[in-house]
């Protein structure tokens, strides 16, 4: 990789010095300067000028441009990108109970989606059951409750598996969910090499942003690794992994951040599969990402050129890769959540539908589009609707969709772009110097807080003005009709997995969970005794607290 920044030189000897540098590597978020200041900042700290003219545009575009589906793939990762065919129209769902999942998602399906995002609940995401008393009061509260086989084949009754895919918002326990939808898949008659999905699988922004972890770093690179190998094996269209910038973002961290977090960890990921003895064009090829995008339009489509570009050379020049499908970065992108005011919470309709505007101009491969209600609950059918209608007028109606990087050879946005790649890369670099990512988990951290209390600042003073909270306030209070969970649904789903416990082969469980022990313990590849166990009917929670028996929980990374 090429030398870029100041961080690359030998450390300053000089206290003064040494502190000067620490602090410009604290200058990727924007100033509070307040309301009064004339300066207009991204929230990145980039400083954005009245007018933007070719002098704002580096020598040597066209070389850093190329022509769209050719490296870099600045200009998007397809030549005809939307005119040859559109991007995949998910909705993030799951909810109160496989039933009721399952009935939003033919729902969905039949006004128009093309791609299932499910969602899970807390325990689910933390590797336990329902019927687990930590668990009492959070069972189908933010997703859907997937204990057994049993939750999984509900969810997807009647949707043709070898013909939708399927993204899956988890990770620490994304093996056993993937495995499930696997078993799921034969019993409908759909072979593996036909099932097309995603799990996210990315448990480094857990430890660094969100908190949903289970096992130690060491353990949780292993079990990644391990899903690499074992799809390039068995499911060899499914995307192994969905490395998270969104997380990190709704956890406060400027654009900037989210594109160097964000490949710091694929770094992470890609040498640890590399020391596991894989390929890079073995693996490279099922690697996706997840990103976030905000209001700033042309700041959002920038960043996104930005980390193709990035990506691009990371895995050419860094890794060596010689084939121009791992050189392609393929990202899924969803609306900002932490962007949605619950005060007049219809304006939110309007957010929703410029970020996902800037998300295709920005060129993503999929696309989920928030409902305007979710600052307050779990969208509704209304609500879910008018999400996915948004992402249908972007496509039909706007003429986002009918040229490729519409925006190219702007001022302003080429110059966000190199703006951006450029601080991205000192972060990068900064990450690398620390060791990499798991090793600068707490330097991300920090960085994250600092962001996050810029954030809060800019809106304190009113320097940021968000409408309808700061500014253009109205003392009604809209009424708006919200998704309330059954709490029944709850005692239902605790009680369909005593039954289902209650009626399997006990002792055939036991067998498979000591030996998912005995794996753990060694070196072998965990996704197949942990397939195993699923099969006999053993739960989540059961395979989950198998692991934890060897690699015990992971207990630091205090959050600020």
């Amino acid at each position: 990789m090429s030398e870029r920044s100041a961080t690359e030189q030998a450390e300053p000897s000089d206290p003064q010095q040494a502190a000067a540098v620490e602090a410009d590597l604290h200058r990727f978020v924007a100033p509070v300067v307040g309301p009064d200041d004339e300066r207009v900042f991204t929230d990145s700290g980039i400083e954005i000028d009245r007018v933007y003219d070719p002098d704002d545009v580096a020598p040597g575009l066209e070389q850093r441009l190329g022509e769209p589906g050719a490296y870099p793939f600045t200009r998007g990762i397809h030549g005809g990108m939307y005119r040859d065919r559109l991007w995949t129209m998910r909705q993030y769902a799951g909810f109160a109970s496989p039933e009721d999942t399952n009935e939003r998602y033919r729902y969905l399906i039949e006004h128009g989606s093309t791609g299932l995002s499910m969602a899970f609940d807390l325990p689910t995401q933390l590797g336990r059951d329902s019927d687990d008393p930590l668990c009492d009061g959070e069972v189908g509260r933010t997703g859907v409750p997937i204990d057994t086989i049993e939750d999984m084949r509900i969810c997807f009754e009647a949707i043709p598996l070898d013909e939708v895919s399927t993204s899956m918002t988890i990770n620490a326990p994304a093996a056993i969910l993937l495995l499930l939808y696997e078993l799921v898949g034969e019993e409908h008659g759909v072979e593996a090499e036909k099932l097309r999905g995603t799990v996210q699988n990315d448990v480094l922004k857990e430890y660094v942003a969100r908190g949903n972890y289970i096992y130690p770093p060491e353990a949780t690179m292993r079990l990644t690794t391990d899903i690499f190998e074992y799809c390039r094996d068995r499911v060899p269209k499914w995307n192994t992994i969905s490395i998270s910038g969104y997380h990190i973002r709704e956890k406060g961290c400027s654009a900037v951040q989210e594109v160097a977090f964000t490949l710091s960890n694929a770094i992470a990921y890609t040498e640890a599969a590399l020391a596991r003895g894989l390929k890079i064009d073995e693996f490279a090829p099922r690697l996706a990402f997840f990103f976030n995008c905000h209001n700033n339009v042309f700041q959002e489509i920038a960043k996104f050129r930005a980390v193709r570009r990035m990506w691009a050379e990371i895995v050419r020049e860094r890794f060596g890769s010689a084939n121009e499908r791992s050189q392609t970065i393929r990202f899924h992108t969803q609306t900002g959540g932490v962007t949605l005011q619950a005060q007049q919470p219809e304006v939110n309709i309007i957010r929703v539908a410029l970020q996902g505007f800037a998300a295709v101009c920005g060129g993503t491969q999929s696309l989920h589009t928030n409902g305007f209600d979710e600052a307050l609950a779990l969208p509704t059918e209304r609500s879910a609707r008018i999400a996915l209608r948004t992402q249908q007028v972007i496509a039909h109606e706007s003429g986002a969709a009918d040229t490729v990087d519409p925006f190219a050879g702007s001022y302003l946005v080429e110059s966000l772009t190199d703006e951006i790649e450029r601080r991205s890369w000192e972060l990068i670099d900064k990450v690398s110097e620390l060791g990499g990512s798991v090793e600068a988990l707490e330097f991300i951290q920090r960085e994250i807080e600092e962001s996050a209390l810029s954030y809060h600042e800019r809106y304190r003073t009113g320097q940021d003005i968000v409408v309808g909270v700061n500014k253009y306030v109205t003392d009604t209070v809209d009424d708006v009709d919200i998704l309330r969970v059954d709490p029944e649904s709850e005692r239902r789903q605790k009680e369909r997995l005593a039954r289902f416990k209650a009626n399997r082969d006990q002792a055939g469980v036991d067998s498979r969970l000591e030996t998912l022990r005995e794996v753990a313990r060694d070196e072998g590849n965990l996704l197949h005794p942990i397939r195993d166990a699923l099969a006999a009917e053993a739960s989540i929670g059961e395979v989950c607290n198998a692991m934890r028996d060897v690699f015990g929980e992971y207990r630091g990374g205090a959050f600020f």
